[in-house]
């Protein structure tokens, strides 16, 4: 494990594996530089990159402090980027992707960026989470409910069935990883806020996002996923669609299929 200091004074833990340019990983909710998927991505990876895989702030071997803003989050990647020598390739997923692109349009210095699955509801047709829902997910966590946490996010948020979370707390290990986690669950809420009330994108917002951009969905993914991915994928400067069995990541994360694209794409002219 190493340490990079963002510029609040925040430790951020990350791993680096591997050889060649520099990839940074950006996990989405719930997710850690430890979680098995995030792992596996990164020795997959390693063959021809070097891999940064890091904790958000308050994950993991993360550092935290005692107010969050976006920004902050924005300036831990920066902190990663610049410990991989000033630039780098970034791929973010869910929420990991918004704050990637927040970053990139904040003037990162991203060499080439892929956005995987970010959860944008642009169609008001689509399940929209309640309008409080920001500031719920802070109660929640202001009074220490951490398994309620868990279940409003996943069900009002994402959408999910309430018996996956019923299925998941039978399942020690992965309870007890997504509690460890649920502290950060505003974070991501924070970071989505605005971007999941079945409207159109803002066209004008991303305009200094003009490195070349790889947005991608799994064709088995939830409509409103997708609607959300060939949206953003309209209005960024310089990016492209991806559409393929095996880039969902709702259920479980194809590593290898991921991984192939990645590559493919990072290593293309």
């Amino acid at each position: 494990m190493n340490t990079v200091t963002s510029k609040d004074g925040t430790k951020i833990a990350y791993d680096k594996i591997g050889s060649g340019p520099a990839i940074i990983l950006v996990a989405g909710a719930f997710s850690y530089r430890k979680f098995p998927a995030q792992v596996q991505l990164a020795e997959l990876l390693a063959g021809r990159f070097t891999v940064y895989n890091y904790d958000r702030r308050g994950r993991g071997d993360s550092g935290d402090a005692a107010c969050y803003a976006v920004e902050r989050e924005i300036e831990d990647l920066q902190a990663i980027i610049d410990e991989a020598g000033g630039s780098a390739y970034v791929w973010g997923l869910s929420s990991g992707a918004v704050l990637a692109l927040q970053a990139a349009a904040s003037g990162a210095n991203i060499t080439k960026l892929a956005l995987h699955e970010p959860p944008l509801v642009v169609d008001p047709s689509d399940r929209i989470p309640p309008a409080d829902f920001t500031k719920h997910v802070n109660g929640l966590i202001a009074t220490d409910r951490r398994a309620e946490t868990i279940k409003y996010f996943m069900t009002e948020g994402m959408g999910a069935p309430a018996f996956v979370v019923t299925m998941m707390r039978m399942m020690p290990g992965v309870w007890r990883r997504l509690l460890a986690v649920a502290h950060t669950l505003p974070y991501d809420a924070a970071l989505l806020d605005g971007f999941m009330e079945g409207k159109p994108l803002p066209q004008g917002a991303w305009t200094s996002v003009t490195m070349p951009t790889l947005v991608l969905e799994g064709v088995e993914s939830p409509g409103s996923l997708r609607r959300g991915a060939q949206a953003l994928a309209g209005v960024l400067p310089n990016a492209r669609l991806l559409s393929k069995k095996g880039l969902g990541h709702t259920k479980k994360l194809n590593a290898k299929i991921i991984s192939e694209e990645l590559a493919a794409y990072f290593t293309g002219a």
